[in-house]
């Protein structure tokens, strides 16, 4: 009998994000509701698309981030993120004020992180 998890599925690769993401930015992730949109497997790397929303906010609220995730053993480890904003960053206008996180690309209102209005 094998050993080893299935990890292709999309708590796996919910969590492997988190996990990035706490290490790598400033974000209070306890106050975000982040799913996985989609994901395709191929062999040990994944490509998924990520929703982030805030817990407070109504649910049309948000962004989505795109990642390329390699399988370590019995998780998935963030390789890189889509690095352009460019069709990768989806934010309606009424969120536009949403803190995105600190190495986010400018979204399509050419504001980076941090920009005010």
């Amino acid at each position: 009998m094998a050993c080893s998890k299935n990890v292709q599925n999309n708590d796996a690769i919910r969590q492997g994000v988190i996990e990035h993401l706490s290490k790598n930015t400033g974000l209070s992730l306890a106050s975000m509701e982040i799913g996985v949109e989609s994901v395709t497997f191929r062999d040990n790397e994944a490509d998924a698309v990520v929703s982030f929303k805030p817990k407070d906010q109504p649910g049309d609220q948000g962004m989505s981030m795109r990642y390329t995730l390699e399988r370590k053993g019995n998780e998935w480890v963030v390789k890189s993120k889509a690095d352009s904003g460019q069709g990768h960053a989806t934010m309606p206008p009424s969120s536009e004020g949403m803190q995105l996180p600190p190495d986010h690309p400018p979204t399509q209102s050419g504001r980076g992180p941090g920009q005010e209005k």
